[in-house]
């Protein structure tokens, strides 16, 4: 099923984790309708911005495959209004930037270094329900993800 014209639910749902473990992560038709939302406010309007396919390393988490990865219970992936993403290492602050500029909940620069980033989250909750919050995660010394304003 397409969810707009880049983007598959295959794609939204496809998980390296759920396959290894033998997880189901089929969302069921509300999931479906916020990844349709995800998509057509924000990731496709990226993707038609930016002119180079972008790779989904997360979207939907079935509430198994999450608890199995040590996500948040709370986490946007798992009602269909996130995705984690890559780019080519040259474009992550182009890519940022166009964000910036869209609709969206958070916005994550995901660890890595002010060059790059290991991945970038984006997430959307609906017109009028967005924080525009825009973070950096990073490692502190005792291991613990920890977000500051960026």
């Amino acid at each position: 099923m397409q969810l707009t014209k880049n983007f598959s639910l295959i794609e939204l749902t496809s998980s390296e984790t759920a396959a290894r473990k033998g997880l189901d992560n089929t969302p069921p038709h509300d999931v479906i309708v916020n990844l349709r939302e995800l998509c057509a406010n924000v990731l496709q309007p990226l993707r038609d911005q930016y002119g180079k396919s972008i790779n989904i390393t997360s979207g939907y988490r079935s509430p198994k495959v999450n608890k199995t990865i040590g996500g948040s219970t709370t986490s946007d992936h798992c009602f269909g209004n996130a995705a984690d993403f890559t780019v080519d290492f040259t474009d992550y602050h182009k890519v940022f930037s166009i964000l910036r500029t869209l609709d969206f909940d958070q916005l994550i620069w995901e660890m890595g270094t002010d060059i790059a980033p290991q991945w970038i989250h984006v997430s959307f909750r609906g017109k009028g329900n967005n924080r525009k919050q825009v973070l950096k995660a990073f490692k502190n010394g005792l291991g613990q993800t920890k977000y500051l304003p960026y």
